[in-house]
Parts: C-alpha cells; sequence; structure tokens
C-alpha cells in the first residue's frame, strides 16, 4: 500500500524547511509539495531537497486548486492513501502515522478537528474565523448528520479509491466544502481525529476581498450550495 503525503505551499519561507524536516521524523513515504506561485524563497528551499517532489504552479492558482493538483500527483504515483496538511507550522507531523492508520475498510476520510475535547490549544483562533468555522459546521451537519466539529481544518486523510468519479473544480479557500458535499452525495463515511488547535499569525490574509467575514461566509455558502446541486 502506498501513502502519499500533499502539502500546498505558498511563500512559507519561514517554516517550511522545518516542518518537513519534523515530518520525515514521522512519515518515509512519497511527499509531493505544490508551491503555488511563491515569490520568497521557498521554491529555492524546495529545489535545495531530494527527498520531496515539486509541482509548481508559474501563478498563485490557490488553495484549492493546489489540493486538486495534489491530489492529482499523488494518483499518478501510484498511492492508494492520502494526507494532506498545512506548511505553516500549525499541523503537527506526529499525527500522519495514526491519520493513516484510521483509514479502515469502513472509513473513507479521516479529518483533523481542532475543537474536540481532547484537541490541544496553543494561541486563539480569531473570532471571526471561529465564528464563520462554527456555522459553517452546523450548515454541513444539518444536511449530512456527520456531526463534525471543524469544517475546515486541512490536516486530513483519504482512501484515495473513494474519491474515484468526484470532479473538484474550485480553486479558492471554499473547496473543501464542495468537497464536503460531494462525498456526502457519494455516501463516504467520515471521521474526525484531535489535533492541535495552533495559531500564531492572526494577520494572515484570505486574500482579494475575502478578508470581510461577511463576504467570505457568503461564498463559502455559495460554494457548498451549488456544490449540492452539481452532478458528478
Amino acid at each position: 500500500m502506498t501513502d502519499c503525503l500533499v502539502m500546498p505551499v505558498y511563500n512559507e519561507e519561514p517554516t517550511v524547511a522545518a516542518v518537513l524536516d519534523a515530518v520525515r521524523r514521522h512519515y518515509d513515504g512519497v511527499m509531493v509539495l505544490i508551491d503555488d506561485g511563491s515569490t520568497d524563497s521557498t521554491a529555492a528551499i524546495l529545489g535545495a531537497r531530494d527527498d520531496v517532489r515539486v509541482v509548481t504552479h508559474r501563478l498563485n492558482a490557490g488553495y484549492g486548486q493546489s489540493l486538486i493538483d495534489g491530489a492529482r500527483a499523488a494518483q499518478d504515483a501510484g498511492a492508494s492513501r492520502l494526507v494532506t496538511m498545512d506548511v505553516d507550522g500549525q499541523h503537527e507531523p506526529a499525527h500522519i502515522p495514526q491519520f493513516l492508520e484510521a483509514l479502515t475498510d469502513g472509513v473513507d476520510i479521516v479529518s483533523g478537528s481542532r475543537y474536540l475535547p481532547a484537541s490541544g490549544k496553543l494561541g486563539s483562533a480569531p473570532p471571526d474565523r471561529a465564528d464563520i468555522n462554527r456555522r459553517i459546521t452546523c450548515t454541513i451537519n444539518a444536511t449530512t448528520s456527520w456531526g463534525l466539529t471543524d469544517a475546515f481544518c486541512g490536516f486530513k486523510a483519504y482512501r484515495l479509491a473513494s474519491l474515484a468519479g468526484i470532479t473538484l473544480t474550485e480553486r479558492g479557500y471554499a473547496m473543501p466544502l464542495e468537497l464536503w458535499a460531494k462525498a456526502w452525495r457519494r455516501g463516504l463515511a467520515v471521521v474526525e481525529l484531535p489535533v492541535e488547535r495552533i495559531y500564531f499569525d492572526h494577520d494572515r490574509s484570505f486574500g482579494q476581498d475575502l478578508d470581510d467575514p461577511a463576504k467570505r461566509y457568503d461564498y463559502y455558502m455559495r460554494v457548498w450550495e451549488r456544490a449540492l446541486d452539481e452532478e458528478d
């Protein structure tokens, strides 16, 4: 069974090398980094390593597009299981084996949650992000009855065979909502595992006009509702 770890990267010069070193202490499989048009020294840092594969977007294409391209690269590498995580220091690589082990025959997606009782905490989530996460999570649960506690955690594991035939097109930060909608329509089984809630940078931008919480919430809801209605 081949595993692949995919990590979107955009201007992560301060953290990417340390995160990759930390990952290698817990995971020795294929790693694919999607460099989403970085303008700092991220590309040079990745290029100096011989233990990662790099897919480069010439221009910034979006977080969702990076995950879509990463999943495609995992499939091309012959992987049967996929793990996704961020490289900004907010995800603890020690959980990777646990996420892979949780992909049993009856589980298609393992999703990290920063809001389970066992989730650790370092720093506080910006209030607008926590509020939007809570509202969107409640919306998803009202449709799916999954009982999620964290709709937006990027630390996940997937059985790639379960995703076959699911077409994802959302290029931005709302791509996870498109995935949730289509996974529910496919009847996939989802479990959550606790991960740490770590926040260092409260000034991180969503880009364009999405730093406005009301506009960001409306964008998420549009993508969710559209994905529920779309045919694969």
